[in-house]
């Protein structure tokens, strides 16, 4: 191994303290001793309510036996058997009380018998108390991802370098790929990291030429070094000093002087060895970069704790650890100095100061960073860019008109974010921004040049998201449109909808052969939906999907496909029909309520960087009544996040180990 090589790795062993951190499985809403939730109501309302409905037209088909959509409800039929996370009785309920389940082809339960059971749901699910001393749940120990990772490169040393654009892919967990749950270190990754390490510390300490007076040195050089020694009896304090600045704002904390001293004690090593001052703090600072505390966030023990049942302890974050929060949420990068020096005076938890740090870090150019990273990957367009529509289907598909489909859509959420808009501009919206390219293509006059404009939309053809040629894009397929992904899109990412995967065996939807009379996509569809293995999920996405069907494979309006005339009619589970785009995007602002909800839930995800516990219900609930009280504004939606239980707290397991 390379001396230097070996010299980082026993820097990062030294610089690591051994802090651990648990999460609980990817995707389940757990309470906080990982077992099931009770689920308590009317005894005798089960007894004679729920448990004849389950045997009678649930467990036939949901059963221990090959389970439908893998959900066994046999255990429900047992009374004690309601200690069952309450997604599930969610799911029932949603799905009965939409007329999806039973399917069309099993017997069919009447009104009476309907009510009797999501009565006793709703009930039992209201006796849930988020009055009390709430778990804020807890956060495995997190990775910076790739765009963190260059984020913080670039704000701690003004180097214009994007080393982890080579990194392995971060997973995505939750929907997106900041969750500590699986951001794991493979060894790749960790030589990876040694490499740019090795490369960032060489640029940011190049001079620009030999030393002399007037010597104009670059940023990151003034940013590293603050001192320089004299003489060699000054090199000791001068390291330290050097050292101790860097750390501090790598680590994004205070640093200890065991810290310190280890990081100069590389200095001293270097200059043994015949090295210059300068090539000893550039393996220091190597070694920082490499180190547990820069490229994970790690949340030490920061205050008192309050007991909370059972098998864990509550205790607020510091006032170090709420500045990253913060930054990394919003900027996806490190805090600047104006975080810090409210973390360091001990005034940033405060509501005057945590508000007005907020508005200010929206209004920040950083904040592009929630456009790219949260928008990108709750709307889905980072998708656009592996986008392959068939050239002979959609001969006007180009490069050009790509970028443009994705600004419009970056542009778009910026304004609700800067403009501090109502999110249900993103359901309907008389406003959206395009250039010369991208107008063409929507049939929009008076645009003209690369640059893009905000225009006035007067038709409702067009307006809000589902509307946008990025989303109608990668929601098709190569060489038609698809009505099964674009309604699964709007039930999951507007709606907060789960839609299961298809059972094993279900048929693909059939092509027509060449040369044969091409039925048109709603007749074909009609026909695959006949199996009743399909229909209980076709019913809930097909009209969705076919509400959209006047958008072709990539987003341009049409009246008609292969001669076929487009029925953008639907009626969904709940009863309410439409005939046009328009209508549906009024149906879909109608459910105000679900929209707040799911992106309550989303955003919330991806500040905390975990998935959701069972517990962040009253979070998101608490969320969702401040945006309802203030007009759905969007600067709500981020300050109800940072001043929730979960984003202000954790809660560490009695043995002591935490997370962050």
């Amino acid at each position: 191994m390379h001396r230097t090589a070996r010299v980082l790795l026993i820097a990062c062993v030294l610089t690591y303290d051994g802090t651990e951190a648990q999460s609980s499985p990817a995707g389940e809403f757990l309470p906080p001793d990982g077992r099931t939730q009770q689920v308590a109501a009317d005894p005798e309302a089960f007894r004679s309510g729920v448990l004849p409905f389950l045997s009678k037209y649930c467990t036939p088909c949901h059963g221990p036996t090959r389970p439908r959509a893998g959900l066994d409800l046999s255990a429900l039929r047992a009374e004690a058997s309601a200690r069952l996370r309450r997604r599930v009785w969610e799911r029932i309920r949603e799905n009965v009380e939409a007329g999806l389940m039973p399917p069309e082809d099993r017997p069919q339960p009447s009104r009476e018998e309907v009510d009797r059971l999501t009565g006793w749901i709703k009930a039992a699910l209201r006796q849930d108390d988020c009055g009390g001393v709430i778990n804020p749940g807890r956060v495995t120990i997190r990775r910076l991802n790739r765009a963190e990772y260059n984020n913080t490169i670039r704000d701690l040393l003004a180097v214009d370098f994007r080393p982890a654009d080579d990194f392995p892919a971060d997973e995505v967990g939750g929907g997106f790929d900041n969750n500590g749950e699986v951001l794991s270190l493979p060894p790749l990754l960790m030589e990876k990291y040694l490499a740019a390490a090795a490369t960032i510390s060489t640029q940011a300490l190049a001079r620009p030429g030999p030393p002399g007076a007037g010597e104009i040195l670059p940023e990151s050089y003034r940013r590293i070094m603050i001192r320089e020694p004299r003489s060699p009896g000054e090199v000791p304090e001068a390291a330290r000093a050097i050292l101790e600045h860097f750390a501090t704002r790598a680590y994004r904390r205070p640093v200890t002087d065991a810290e310190v001293a280890r990081l100069s004690h590389l200095v001293d090593l270097a200059i043994q060895n015949g090295d210059s001052f300068e090539r000893g703090i550039q393996l220091a600072i190597q070694a920082v970069l490499v180190s547990p505390h820069f490229l994970f966030r790690v949340e030490l023990d920061s205050g008192p704790r309050a007991a909370v049942a059972p098998g864990g302890e509550i205790e607020p974050i510091g006032q170090f650890e709420l500045a990253c929060r913060l930054s990394y949420f919003l900027w996806s990068s490190m805090p600047d100095e104006e975080l810090f020096q409210a973390a360091a005076e001990g005034r940033l938890r405060s509501g005057e100061t945590l508000t007005r740090q907020v508005r200010r870090m929206l209004l920040d150019p950083k904040a592009r960073a929630l456009v790219e990273n949260f928008a990108g990957q709750w709307l889905q367009i980072r998708n656009l860019k592996w986008a392959s529509p068939d050239r002979d289907r959609f001969p006007g598909f180009d490069e050009p008109l790509r970028a443009a489909m994705l600004r419009e859509s970056e542009l778009f959420f910026a304004e609700v974010m800067r403009d501090d808009r109502s999110i249900l501009d993103f359901l309907d919206a008389d406003f959206t921004y395009v250039n010369e390219r991208l107008a063409r293509h929507y049939g929009l006059s008076g645009t003209f040049g690369p640059e893009f404009r905000r225009v006035r939309l007067s038709e409702p053809a067009r307006g809000g998201l589902v509307t946008q040629a990025s989303i109608l894009t990668v929601t098709s397929n190569p060489n038609r449109t698809s009505p099964v992904k674009r309604g699964k899109w709007v039930l999951e990412q507007l709606l907060g909808a789960s839609i299961p995967p298809p059972p094993p065996g279900t048929p693909e939807l059939g092509e027509p052969h060449p040369g044969q009379p091409a039925a048109s996509l709603r007749r074909r569809m009609e026909q695959h939906r006949a199996n009743p293995s399909c229909a209980a999920c076709h019913n809930r996405l097909d009209p969705l999907g076919f509400g959209l069907e006047n958008y072709d494979g990539i987003g341009s309006w049409r009246e008609a496909d292969g001669g076929t005339p487009i029925d953008a009619s639907g009626t969904l589970p709940g009863g309410e029909s439409f005939r046009s785009p328009g209508q549906l995007k009024k149906i879909l602002k109608a459910h105000t309520h679900e929209f707040a909800r799911c992106l309550a839930e989303k955003m919330l995800t991806y500040a905390l960087g975990r998935h959701l516990e069972d517990d962040d219900r009253c979070a998101v609930a608490r969320i969702v009544q401040e945006l309802q009280a203030n007009q759905y504004r969007f600067s709500t939606l981020v300050l109800a996040i940072v001043t929730s239980d979960p984003f202000l707290k954790r809660r560490v397991d009695r043995g002591g180990n935490h997370g962050g």
